[in-house]
Formats: C-alpha cells, sequence, structure tokens
C-alpha cells in the first residue's frame, strides 16, 4: 500500500485519465481499464440513475422520478408483480409452483376480464411447454427499453441469473433462475396484493 487514501489514488487516476484522453489514446485507457471492467462501470453510472417504481393502489405502473408510466396489460403486470414478490428468483419450469400467486396478481391487475380467460392465460404462462412466458417477458423488456437506455433497462426487465452451487465434493452447478434485478428499496408498493 502507498499510504495515499481511495480518494486520494482516485484523484491521482482522474488526473492520469485527463491525461491520456488530452493525448488523443482513448484506446490505451480502455486496454489499461479492461472491457469487462468498463461493462461494470456501465452499469454501476446506470445504477445511480435509476427511478423509483411506484405500483399504485388501481395497479399502476410508475416510474416517478422520471415521470413516467409503464404501460403494460394486466397479464404483464401480474408477471412484474410475481417476480418483484421473489428478488431470490424463479426458474421458469417451477411456474406451476406459483400458479396460485400468479392468478391473485392476475385477477387484481383484469378486474373486468372474465375469471374463465385468466384461469386460461395463467395456465399457458405456467406451462413449461407453452412459449407464453418468454413472450411475456419480451413485452415487459420491450416497454422498459422504450422509457430508458439499456443499461438502467437491465434493472427493471426480467433476465437470466445464474446461480452457482457447490455441491459437498467438487461438483459445481447453475441453477438458471430469472429475476428483477432493481434494487427493492426502489419499489413502492400501494397495493395489498404484493
Amino acid at each position: 500500500m502507498t499510504g495515499k487514501s481511495i480518494e486520494e489514488v482516485a484523484v491521482e487516476i482522474s488526473l492520469l485519465v485527463r491525461e491520456i484522453v488530452g493525448a488523443g489514446r482513448k484506446d490505451l485507457l480502455l486496454q489499461a481499464i479492461g472491457s469487462s471492467l468498463l461493462e461494470e462501470l456501465r452499469i454501476e453510472a446506470a445504477r445511480a440513475k435509476l427511478s423509483r417504481l411506484l405500483i399504485t393502489k388501481d395497479n399502476r405502473f410508475i416510474l416517478v422520478d422520471y415521470n413516467k408510466e409503464v404501460e403494460l396489460q394486466p397479464v404483464h403486470k401480474a408477471v412484474y408483480m410475481l417476480f418483484l414478490a421473489h428478488p431470490e428468483g424463479i426458474r421458469f419450469k417451477q411456474l406451476g409452483d406459483y400458479r396460485e400467486e400468479l392468478t391473485r396478481y392476475y385477477m387484481a391487475t383484469a378486474k373486468m376480464m372474465d375469471k374463465e380467460k385468466i384461469m386460461e392465460g395463467v395456465g399457458m404462462l405456467v406451462n413449461p411447454l407453452d412459449n407464453s412466458i418468454n413472450e411475456k417477458c419480451s413485452r415487459i423488456k420491450k416497454t422498459f427499453m422504450d422509457l430508458m437506455d439499456e443499461y438502467s433497462a437491465n434493472y427493471y426487465i426480467i433476465s437470466g441469473h445464474a446461480q452457482k452451487h457447490v455441491a459437498g465434493t467438487s461438483k459445481v452447478w447453475y441453477e438458471r433462475l430469472k429475476v428483477i434485478t432493481l434494487p427493492r428499496e426502489l419499489v413502492i408498493n400501494e397495493t395489498n396484493i404484493i
């Protein structure tokens, strides 16, 4: 350790970055930082400008700090609420285990819809042989991508996450989960259903 504080090192790095950029050698800067760290820095920059997500009593989704409504159909809202309620993630193959909860969310968001249609829709969503859940997640992703930049949207969409597990032996396996990575302290829930 040089005896400098982290803050002093950051100031020194800032000066060196300006010098490299001033010399017109951003290529060297990129080489020094590395593309994986650059990606992490982009994500961290996006995180700093994330909006709170308000779910109103009448199930509207509002990005408070962007002053924008996230316009989704009731089925998309139901799927989104399910994944918001499970920050640990859900495997698509196990959606059948969440049938009752998903039905409750769908009934709340689609008050004017026929119960039989809701049950049919939920059946398609939890059927591992049906592509319905992928279609709904794609629609949700597109809606958020239309409202913000890609890096910010990545926090709001339902995306893949591989959780590493190590068995008692040398075996390593990955559990493929779908999650919403938005920090839950940014979610303001006025409903009583989540």
